[in-house]
């Protein structure tokens, strides 16, 4: 990572930002959003122990895309499969936290599929 990149810098203070206002409880843990140019990430993450309970991206080797065509299709799929392992374990409310992103597009399509697949936030 560039240190000097004025997009990241813009970044990492909205993130900052938004974490002042925002964190996961055992009841309701955070569920975090990272995009890349090709791929998305999601995890569910319980702030207060300090550990991630549930992840899932497109480089996972649980996920399978599918005839989805599109990132913004795939990254629907992550959030529907994020939900299913997220409810397994047994976490049903989460916070979302858009990582610095607007949500839009890939984000609000993760979290969208996350919303079908049983999460409440």
């Amino acid at each position: 990572m560039s240190k000097t990149n004025p997009t990241l810098l813009a970044r990492q203070k909205r993130v900052k930002r938004i974490r002042k206002h925002i964190a996961g409880t055992p009841e309701r843990p955070r569920l975090r959003v990272f995009k890349s140019a090709k791929h998305i990430y999601g995890q569910i993450i319980d702030d207060a122990a300090g550990r991630t309970i549930v992840a899932m991206s497109t480089v996972s080797k649980e996920f399978d895309r599918g005839d989805a065509k599109g990132k913004t299709a795939v990254a629907k799929l992550v959030g529907i499969k994020l939900a299913e392992l997220a409810k397994a374990k047994g976490v049903q409310k989460v916070v979302f936290d858009r990582g610095g992103y607007l949500y839009h597009g890939r984000v609000k399509a993760l979290s969208e599929g996350a919303r079908e697949g049983g999460l409440d936030f």
